[in-house]
C-alpha cells in the first residue's frame, strides 16, 4: 500500500527518547532501524554517552512495508539514545526533558529492572507520552523467526503455546505498569492511546515488530503532537548541549539537539560554561547523514542552516569550557543581555559541589562527569575534585595530600594517563582506576574499597587484644611454677601467647608464654579447644587453682575499639565474653572503656 507523503514546511521533526535498563536492547533496536552497527563499537557494548539519530520518513516507509497510513506529515523521527546504566540518571533526565515521545525498551524475558523503574519515574516527572518496546520476543521458547515481519504477521505464524507465553509476559508488563498508575495493553488491542500505554512486542535482533513500533510512533506524533510540532520552527534556535568534545582537526565542538527554531552559520549563540556563559559565533554546522549516529559518525555534511528538530555538531571558539546539559540559545538582535542572565542562572544550578576531602574524578565530558558524581554521591563517597580532562601529575600530587588512604584515589573515565603522571606514579601510593565503561569503573572502585576496608579491619583485629575466657581443668597441673604449665579449656573467644590473664575479681593471674596442642606449639586457641599453656607469674596450687575461670585482660583503649568499632565482626561467643569482661572492669568504675 503506497503512502501519501505531504511535507509541511514548518513541521518540526518529533524527538523520540529511547530509554531502558542496561542491555535490554536500546541501541540494538536503533541499529536495526537505521541499518548501523553502533552496538559493536560501544565500550562493553553499552551506551556511554547520549546520542542522536535522524531517521527520515523514506527510511520509515521502507521498514514499514506498507503498514503506514496515508497522509503522513512528519518529516521523520529524531531518536535520542540514552545510556541504560543507573549512573546516567542526569543524562536520561536531560533526554526525557527535551523529547516529545519516549520508547521504554524492556527485555520481555527479564522484565522490569532498576533502570526500568527509574525511566518510568523520569517519564512521569516530565509527563512525556511513551510506548513500551517489549524486546527479545525471539527468545521465547519455540518462537518461529520471521525476519523483519510486522508483529501481527509474525504472531499469526506462531504455535498456540508460544502465543500464550507471549501474552502472559505482556500481561505481566501491564500489571507492573499499573503499579505506577498506567493502564497498558498490547498496542493492536488499544483504541485510545491517550488513555492506554501501547506495548509493542519486537525483536531488535530479527527486526520483527520494528514496522509496528515505527507505525505507532508516527501515528502518535502526528495525532497528538501536531500543534506542538508546528510551533516556533523558524524563530531563534533553542537547543540542549549533549556532549562537549575535542575532535582531531576540528578543535572543540558541541553535539547539540536543536529542538526549537533554527540556527545558522554566523549566528551569535549563548551557551552555559563551567564558570560563566559563553558568547560565541557559529563557525560551522556539521550535520550527520540521515540514519547515522551523531556521536559515532566521522563524516558530516557542512550546512548553512539547521531547523528543529535535529542533531548537529557545532564548531565555534571558546567551546572548551562549554557545559554539557546546558541550553544553547541563538541571540538575535536585542536578545543578548537577557539570554546571558538566563544562562548565568542555569550555571549556578548545575555546578558540581565538591567536599573538603575525598577522591579525585576525571572524565572525558561534563555529561560523563555528572553521571559519575551522581553515582558516587548515592554511594556516599566524598569527592574532593571533579574535572573534565586527562589524568595529570598535578592530579596525582593532589591525591597524595588526602589523609584517608581509601580516598587517595583518582577515578578516570575514558581519559588518558599523561606521561608525567605515569612517571610520578612509580613513586606514589595513589591508586588509579581508569575505565571506558562507567558502571565498571564505579564497581571496580567499590570492590577495591570494600577489600581495603576488610584488610584494614583484619589488620586491626590482628593488633587488637581480643576477648577470651578459659577454665583451669581438674587434674591438669603439669608444672607448678617458673613457668606454671596447666591444662585449660577455652570457653569463649580465643587466647594467644602474650595475653595477660585476670580472675573474675579483677586480680592478675599472669602472662601466657606458650600454647601447646598435642605437644606442638600453636599461635592461638579458639572456643572449645583443650590445650596446655605456660604461665609466667603464678604458682599452681597457691595463686591459681584447678576449676578456676580466667579472662584475657584487654587494655582499655582496645576495649573501646572492640565495643564501638569492631562489635559487628566479633563472633557471638567473643561478644558474650567481652560483655562479661566489661562487667568485671566496671564494678568499681562504671565508665571504664567508654
Amino acid at each position: 500500500m503506497a503512502t501519501v507523503t505531504r511535507q509541511i514546511k514548518d513541521l518540526r521533526t518529533p524527538i523520540i527518547c529511547v530509554m531502558g535498563h542496561v542491555d535490554h536492547g536500546k541501541t540494538s533496536m536503533l541499529d536495526k532501524i537505521r541499518g548501523t552497527t553502533v552496538t559493536d563499537i560501544e565500550a562493553g557494548e553499552i551506551t556511554q554517552h547520549i546520542g542522536a539519530t535522524e531517521v527520515p520518513l523514506y527510511t520509515i516507509e521502507s521498514l514499514c512495508k506498507g503498514v503506514l497510513p496515508g497522509n503522513i506529515e512528519v518529516p521523520g523521527l529524531l531518536f535520542i539514545d540514552t545510556p541504560g546504566h543507573h549512573a546516567f540518571t542526569t543524562l536520561r533526565s536531560r533526554g526525557g526533558a527535551l523529547s516529545d515521545l519516549a520508547v521504554l525498551v524492556i527485555d520481555i524475558i527479564d522484565g522490569f529492572q532498576p533502570q526500568t523503574d527509574e525511566a518510568l519515574k523520569i517519564l512521569k516527572q516530565y509527563k512525556t507520552p511513551f510506548i513500551i518496546a517489549a524486546n527479545k520476543i525471539d527468545r521465547i521458547p519455540g518462537w518461529r523467526v520471521n525476519p523483519s515481519f510486522s508483529f501481527t504477521k509474525t504472531f499469526e505464524s506462531q504455535p498456540d503455546n508460544v502465543k500464550n507465553a507471549l501474552d502472559n509476559r505482556i500481561y505481566d508488563l501491564a500489571g507492573k505498569l499499573s503499579a505506577y498508575g498506567f493502564s497498558a495493553d498490547r498496542y493492536d488491542r488499544i483504541r485510545d492511546f491517550t488513555r492506554t500505554i501501547g506495548i509493542v512486542p519486537i525483536s531488535a535482533r530479527t527486526g520483527e515488530g520494528i514496522p509496528d513500533l515505527l507505525m505507532v510512533l508516527v501515528g502518535l506524533a502526528q495525532k497528538f503532537l501536531e500543534k506542538n510540532l508546528k510551533l516556533h520552527v523558524t524563530g531563534p534556535g533553542v537547543g540542549t548541549v549533549l556532549e562537549v568534545k575535542e575532535d582531531k582537526g576540528l578543535g572543540y565542538s558541541i553535539d547539540t539537539i536543536i529542538y526549537d527554531g533554527e540556527i545558522r552559520t554566523g549566528d551569535t549563540i549563548v551557551i552555559g560554561g563551567k564558570e560563566k556563559p559563553i558568547v560565541t559565533k557559529v563557525r560551522a554546522l556539521l550535520k550527520p547523514m540521515p540514519n547515522r549516529e551523531l556521536r559515532i559518525v566521522e563524516k558530516f555534511d557542512h550546512v548553512d542552516r539547521v531547523t528543529a528538530s535535529a542533531g548537529v555538531k557545532i564548531l565555534a571558539s571558546d567551546l572548551d569550557k562549554a557545559m554539557a546539559g546546558s541550553h544553547l540559545r541563538v541571540a538575535r538582535e536585542g536578545m543578548l543581555n537577557a539570554l546571558i542572565k538566563e544562562i548565568e542562572s542555569e550555571i549556578e544550578r548545575a555546578k558540581i559541589v565538591t567536599d573538603e576531602t575525598g577522591i579525585i574524578v576525571k572524565a572525558d565530558t561534563i555529561g560523563s562527569l555528572e553521571a559519575i558524581v551522581s553515582e558516587l554521591r548515592s554511594l556516599k563517597i566524598p569527592i574532593a575534585q571533579a574535572e573534565v580532562g586527562d589524568i595529570s601529575k598535578k592530579d596525582i600530587i593532589e591525591a597524595e595530600t588526602i589523609n584517608d588512604p581509601l580516598h587517595r584515589v583518582v577515578l578516570g573515565f575514558n581519559v588518558k594517563l599523561l606521561p608525567d603522571a605515569k612517571e610520578h606514579m612509580l613513586e606514589s601510593d595513589v591508586r588509579i582506576f581508569n575505565r571506558n565503561v562507567i558502571y565498571r569503573l564505579i564497581d571496580d572502585y567499590a570492590d577495591w574499597e570494600e577489600t581495603q576496608k576488610k584488610l584494614a579491619e583484619k589488620k586491626k583485629m590482628m593488633e587488637i587484644v581480643r576477648p577470651g575466657r578459659i577454665k583451669y581443668l581438674v587434674n591438669c597441673t603439669f608444672r607448678q611454677s617458673k613457668p606454671a604449665v596447666i591444662g585449660v579449656q577455652v570457653q569463649g573467644g580465643c587466647i594467644k601467647p602474650g595475653n595477660v590473664l585476670i580472675k573474675p575479681d579483677g586480680s592478675k593471674v599472669g602472662v601466657i608464654k606458650e600454647i601447646q596442642e598435642r605437644n606442638e606449639n600453636i599461635s592461638f586457641a579458639k572456643k572449645g579447644k583443650e590445650v596446655a599453656i605456660s604461665l609466667d607469674g603464678p604458682v599452681a596450687g597457691r595463686q591459681i587453682h584447678e576449676g578456676e575461670v580466667y579472662y584475657v585482660d584487654i587494655p582499655e583503649s582496645h576495649c573501646k575499639v572492640l565495643e564501638f568499632q569492631l562489635k559487628d565482626v566479633l563472633s557471638q561467643d567473643e561478644l558474650e565474653t567481652l560483655i562479661e569482661f566489661l562487667s568485671i572492669k566496671r564494678k568499681d568504675d562504671h565508665f571504664w572503656g567508654k
